[in-house]
């Protein structure tokens, strides 16, 4: 039987900084296309957990050392990224500390939901208004078919 051809896996985290006033979130400007402000992330390497990925790309693009508290959604528009079909699921996180922009991110941001940046890559202002549902509600991200 011939191997399947299928999207790509990501793993994302939304890092709430716990030591700050207001407890903002950690967005990342990123470095390479497509440009604009982002979720951390990055793809899952091979015999590794979403969980352990979602750690590792916290860790490589903001320096941050995250505990993973919530999973928010799961991610598969085939239009979400411009670059290939890519499926990312999508992880709450607490951190103390600032963050240092490293690895893919130019740039690193502290935000709330009243002052997010004009230019969000792929489909992460879905992803931050499905967070702040999250945060009023307590519920994770609804089914989309």
């Amino acid at each position: 039987m011939a191997k399947p051809i299928t999207p790509l896996l990501a793993a994302d985290i939304l890092i709430e900084l716990i030591d700050h006033p207001q407890r903002p979130f950690v967005l990342i400007e990123r470095k390479y296309p497509p440009y604009g402000w982002a979720v951390p992330g990055g793809f899952v390497d091979v015999g590794e957990t979403l969980e352990h990925a979602a750690i590792r790309e916290a860790k490589e693009e903001t320096s941050l050392d995250v505990e993973l508290t919530v999973l928010l959604g799961l991610y598969s528009n085939p239009q979400r990224d411009p670059r290939n079909h890519t499926v990312t699921a999508v992880y709450l996180a607490q951190a103390h500390g600032m963050p240092t922009a490293a690895d893919d991110a130019k740039n690193y941001g502290l935000f709330n939901f009243d002052n997010l940046p004009s230019l969000l890559a792929f489909d992460h202002a879905q992803v931050i208004a499905d967070y702040w549902h999250y945060k009023l509600t307590g519920e994770v991200t609804p089914l989309r078919i």
